[in-house]
């Protein structure tokens, strides 16, 4: 390989890490919102799975404390697959043009 063609490929990859780190950033500030019971129960994280916010519509807290601790978890999970699926969205885009090992996942 010519040292011209080394450097060509370090450049490219030092631009798609620059961009791998761009996009993380922004999915740490990214929001999706999780529900469960027919929108009773809403959960607000980031793509990072930080959670902001938490709602309960107070028609649920006269009802029956494991149901609604189930409704709680159903609507984190929720969050979670949002999440999960808009972080691969965005991730994708940029791997895209790579091969990559099946089953291998960026960032490493």
């Amino acid at each position: 390989m010519m040292k011209n063609q080394l450097a060509g490929l370090m450049k490219q990859a030092q631009a798609m890490q620059d961009n791998l780190k761009r996009a993380q950033d922004e999915l740490a500030t990214l929001e999706v919102e999780g529900q469960s019971g027919a929108g009773l129960v809403k959960v607000v994280m980031t793509c990072k799975h930080d959670v902001r916010r938490v709602a309960i519509d107070p028609s649920l807290l006269a009802e029956d404390k494991d149901m609604l601790e189930d409704l709680i978890a159903a609507a984190f999970n929720d969050g979670l697959r949002r999440a999960e699926a808009l972080s691969q969205e965005k991730l994708g885009k940029l791997t895209a043009g790579l091969a990559l090992p099946p089953g291998m996942k960026l960032p490493f």
